[in-house]
């Protein structure tokens, strides 16, 4: 990204407040050096892993790194040779503790968020270090006795050493004569070995070794002869366990030192879970949000329509906090340039750095302060002009300063970039300014780059009136105020109201009116009102004309649902008339095989009962063929449409109507309008228009005392879950289980899409919105997930 443009549109002030936010030294590093990025994935990559942790803290507000510390420059002195003291080893044990437990504490919410559990996982253990600095080292920092045989061993010589020079000197302070010879009945120390404080005057009657004398010159401490070999072994004692400790020390730097890459790399992954973090407590604190990123190749920006579409609603100034209006703006769409007018302190400016900011803080994935529909299209780089004094270097004119800039920005500029730029063509004389600005303006038009302008200009109002691609917008003021109110109004350009503002600072009245006067006369008024009017009628005509499409739109979606619905149905129809004639046939198939019964016993035994058992089950056939049931069968039956000669085959199944035989075609007589038809072993020839064919049992449909569908049998899950899956599945997805949800005779069902970017949901919610099953739709409560799933009513 451009650098000077960053700082202009005071980036760094972002990256300072994020710092304040962080936990530790290594991710106070990563907030004061990140940058916006160019690379769509990474981005996402980043915007998902702070949304992730904006979920996390939702569900745990305490949440935090624990007391992981920086330890990367301690571990770095063991990679040189450097032997660490015992504090430093505690400080590197606590801090690997904290890793390990840190990490624990990531996996147990790894279902919540699994793009920072897939950075925790990257964190080694080092249990085994830990164990050892633990055995060698106590919580206060001092060498345990443990710590290596050897130190237990000389530590054990060393206290009986001492015990032996203390009960010598103990027993001759206790003496007759020591009582005489002392100043005070007390063993001391001096320079590590025990001395007694003998009187100045009786230092002859004690031999030994003077070892220091008492700043009145009264006392000297006094090593006795008797305990000088016992203090020469205990200072060889003492020198030995110093090189133990220190060889302890060395072998524990060195553990450490072996795997240090490991150490810090677990810093560093640490460090990017806390940045993580911290874009979150600066999320909840400045009630930003991620924003949907557009799909970025080729193929969807010219597919996809919002692909290039700067979308921002309720946007804030990272900066203002609390006093910043919020900010509405749409580019890209219907237009790639925005000239916003107003007032010179109605906030042009503000609007203009509220726009860039914010699209810088998106690609370096930080959350920004406007509301979660809006959507940010990843730029290869953002180009700014925003007249500074201060950075204006004070060897050029204010003039050629802006055009030095502006020359760099048309040179710097390749594919998708945004450009801003701050009171174009000012600094020089007003018709020459705003005949350059709009030059320049074409230029950039013609690369199809993104930008936002402001101006006082008159000329450059109608110039974007007029030209395609550009779009007026202006900072409304209040009349009656006389004061700015901040708000941005799409389509209408604004006026500069100096002659309004000038009286409200109290400039004589007759100065205001000489000035009007003189507007008056040049015409700059009435084509300044002119110019207001055609925009507002041409707003009123654009936004019917959007009314109307939608409508035509509409109405088309309708035609086209109710022309399928139509379809459905009269296949429904048919279907159900179908298998009626079957059932149909069956039963009439069914009575025959019962009078054929009946006439074969009757041939075999012609006895009286066996007659009326047969004149009883044709009485029973007569009477079911008589009863409504039946004939209502019939005229079901009799309702198909006669097929034509082109639908006939040899082979096919077909049925006789009149003679309510079934039977196979053998052969056809187009010319004649006959088929031959083989059934019962017999050949029959037939008219087409008394036939029907029988169609293959399709499984599909069933009477029975309701008339079902298959399918509704079929158990239809109340949520659908689309938590990973491609964004080219969803579709086929929803529209499967919506019709699957209907046929089923659900009245509601759930869409469980995640948090994530907001793609997936975006989509989602396009297609329910136009989906014909949809009656309505909203975003699922607290308890179900919140704007991570959608409740849709059929």
């Amino acid at each position: 990204m451009d650098r000077q443009s960053t700082e202009l549109l005071e980036f760094p002030k972002v990256r300072e407040i994020l710092a304040s936010y962080t936990s530790f030294s290594a991710s106070r590093e990563i907030a004061l050096t990140i940058e916006p990025l160019s690379n769509h994935d990474q981005i996402i990559l980043l915007l998902q892993q702070a949304d992730e942790a904006c979920r996390l803290l939702s569900l745990k507000p305490e949440f935090s790194i624990g007391g992981v510390t920086d330890i990367r420059e301690i571990v770095g002195l063991t990679t040189k040779g450097k032997m660490l003291d015992a504090q430093a080893l505690l400080t590197v044990k606590e801090t690997l503790i904290a890793l390990r437990e840190l990490r624990s504490r990531f996996e147990r919410q790894s279902g919540d968020v699994p793009m920072l559990w897939k950075i925790a996982q990257g964190i080694v253990e080092q249990k085994h270090i830990e164990s050892k600095i633990r055995r060698c080292i106590s919580p206060q920092g001092d060498i345990l006795d443990n710590a290596s045989d050897k130190l237990l061993d000389i530590r054990r010589k060393l206290r009986e050493g001492r015990q032996r020079i203390l009960e010598r000197l103990d027993a001759f302070v206790k003496s007759e004569k020591g009582q005489k010879l002392l100043q005070e009945p007390l063993i001391t120390e001096r320079e590590g070995r025990y001395v007694l404080p003998v009187k100045t005057e009786n230092k002859r009657d004690v031999k030994g070794i003077v070892h220091d004398i008492s700043n009145t010159g009264s006392t000297v401490f006094i090593e006795p002869m008797v305990t000088i070999d016992m203090g020469n072994e205990l200072r060889g004692l003492t020198v030995e366990e110093k090189l133990e400790r220190e060889r302890i020390l060395s072998v524990l730097s060195g553990e450490i030192a072996e795997h240090a890459e490991e150490i810090k790399r677990s810093i560093d992954l640490t460090a990017e879970l806390d940045f993580a973090l911290t874009k979150a407590r600066y999320a909840e604190k400045a009630r930003a949000s991620v924003p949907l990123i557009p799909q970025h190749d080729k193929k969807s920006a010219s597919e996809n329509p919002d692909a290039r579409v700067l979308k921002l609603v309720n946007a804030r100034h990272p900066l203002l906090k609390g006093a910043a209006v919020p900010l509405t703006v749409e580019i890209g769409r219907d237009f790639s340039t925005l000239i916003i007018t107003g007032p010179n302190t109605g906030g042009k400016t503000v609007a203009l750095k509220t726009i860039g900011l914010l699209v810088l803080m998106t690609q370096a994935g930080i959350p920004i302060p406007a509301s979660p529909e809006s959507s940010v299209p990843v730029f290869r780089d953002v180009f700014a002009d925003i007249g500074d004094e201060q950075s204006i270097e004070h060897t050029l004119s204010t003039f050629s300063w802006h055009i030095g800039n502006i020359n760099r920005i048309l040179k710097a500029l390749s594919g998708n970039c945004m450009v801003l730029m701050d009171e174009l063509g000012t600094s020089t004389d007003p018709a020459e300014g705003a005949a350059l600005a709009q030059a320049i303006l074409l230029r950039l038009l013609k690369t199809k780059t993104i930008v936002v302008a402001t101006t006082h200009f008159s000329e450059l109002k109608a110039f974007a009136y007029k030209t395609p691609g550009i779009k007026n917008a202006s900072l409304d003021f209040d009349p009656d105020t006389l004061k700015p109110t901040y708000h941005l109004s799409i389509g209408i350009p604004g006026g500069s109201n100096a002659l309004s503002i000038a009286s409200s600072l109290g400039l004589p009245e007759d100065i205001i009116s000489s000035a009007k006067e003189m507007l008056s006369s040049s015409g700059t008024v009435e084509m300044e009102a002119v110019l207001h009017d055609l925009m507002s009628e041409k707003m009123k005509a654009e936004a019917l004309q959007d009314k109307l499409s939608r409508r035509i739109q509409e109405t088309e979606q309708l035609k086209d649902n109710l022309e399928q619905k139509k379809q459905v149905l009269e296949k429904m129809e048919s279907d159900l008339l179908r298998q009626s004639k079957d059932r149909l046939l069956l039963e009439a198939s069914q009575l025959q095989n019962m009078i054929k019964n009946v006439t074969a016993q009757l041939k075999k035994q012609q006895k009286l009962e066996n007659i009326e058992k047969a004149k009883r089950a044709l009485e029973q056939l007569h009477e079911h063929m008589d009863s409504s049931r039946w004939q209502r069968k019939i005229r079901a039956g009799q309702t198909a449409e006669t097929p034509s000669i082109s639908d006939l085959a040899v082979g096919q199944n077909v049925r006789l109507i009149n003679e309510s035989l079934a039977g196979t075609i053998s052969s056809i007589a187009e010319k004649e309008g006959t088929v031959e038809v083989l059934a019962g072993g017999a050949k029959i020839t037939v008219d087409i228009s008394n036939i029907e064919l029988v169609p293959e049992q399709q499984g599909k449909i069933k009477l029975s005392k309701h008339l079902s569908l298959e399918r509704s049998s079929k158990s239809v899950p109340m949520e659908l879950d689309l938590r990973g899956k491609r964004s080219s599945e969803v579709e086929g997805l929803i529209d499967s289980y919506l019709n699957d949800a209907f046929l089923a005779g659900l009245s509601s069902v759930r869409i469980i899409h995640g948090y994530g970017t907001g793609t997936v949901r975006q989509i989602v919610r396009e297609l329910l919105a136009s989906h014909t099953l949809v009656k309505s739709f909203t975003p699922g409560t607290k308890g179900e997930g919140g704007d991570g799933a959608t409740n849709v009513n059929l």
